[in-house]
């Protein structure tokens, strides 16, 4: 499979095309060279795809997998005429049968965000990326009650990245809090946080783990030593059990993998997609 080329070929951005096409790769053991090929959008295009597809055909001595999210039928009719690869086409697969089961006919919209500037739920999203950037680490408590998650743990423990994803992928308002020392020897959960319990969702991690990512920032400080990063999360850990807080260890998951949890335990009001 190392010599095989997979070609993402889409019409619009071409995100669906390459999330599921990875999500089904992942089940093989597989080293392909993956080549993305978005805004696919006139005939012309298409045959310039189909050349580039039938060359690598030529270079790897095997068909490249081609996975499509083509929406305008003679951009598809293009590739399914000239392509010497393996062509998987997902809209036909999904949209053409849902046509019939629905009595149905699709909008053939090209892409999700195809008229961003008319889509309230685009616009949901970019307020809760602002959001979540505004209410980061802490920086900010004004309008808490307008979070539909608030992360807290220890520095370094993937609150950061997880409010984004949140923001970004289903438009929450996402904050998070770093526990600290202070918090530690006050025994309690930040006093802006109180009045929002419900909303809050803990994230621990392994104190060896931490210690490495906090050395990555700041070598060989106090802050990255293992004692330090021991005491810390141990702290934090019996401050959420304390306070009846639902938590996870971000150790060996990924984003998706805790957003999921988080999305499946707090149930927040408004998800967009």
């Amino acid at each position: 499979m190392q010599h095989r080329t997979v070609f993402f070929v889409s019409d619009g951005t071409g995100i669906t095309a390459e999330t599921f096409g990875n999500a089904i790769l992942a089940q093989f053991e597989t080293r392909g060279r993956h080549v993305r090929l978005p805004f696919i959008d006139t005939a012309d295009k298409a045959h310039q795809v189909v050349r580039q597809i039938n060359h690598a055909a030529t270079i790897d001595g095997h068909k490249p997998i081609v996975f499509t999210t083509l929406v305008n039928e003679e951009v598809l009719a293009v590739m399914e005429a000239g392509c010497q690869g393996m062509l998987l086409d997902m809209f036909g697969m999904f949209v053409k049968p849902l046509e019939h089961e629905l009595g149905l006919k699709s909008n053939h919209r090209i892409g999700r965000f195809s008229d961003a500037s008319k889509s309230k739920e685009y616009q949901q999203r970019i307020e809760a990326i602002n959001f979540s950037l505004a209410h980061d680490d802490g920086q900010s408590n004004r309008d808490l009650e307008q979070s539909d998650v608030i992360l807290v743990g220890v520095s370094r423990s993937g609150k950061t990245p997880t409010s984004l994803y949140l923001a970004m992928q289903f438009g929450l308002k996402a904050s998070n809090y770093p526990l600290i020392p202070e918090d530690f020897e006050r025994r309690h959960l930040p006093p802006a946080l109180v009045p929002h319990k419900h909303k809050i969702f803990g994230l621990t991690i392994q104190p060896e783990r931490l210690s490495e990512i906090r050395n990555e920032r700041r070598p060989n400080s106090r802050y990255a030593s293992i004692e330090n990063c021991r005491m810390e999360v141990a702290e934090a850990e019996a401050m959420m059990r304390r306070t009846g807080i639902r938590w996870l260890s971000t150790t060996t998951k990924s984003i998706e993998e805790i957003a999921a949890t988080i999305l499946q335990e707090i149930h927040p009001d408004r998800v967009t997609y």
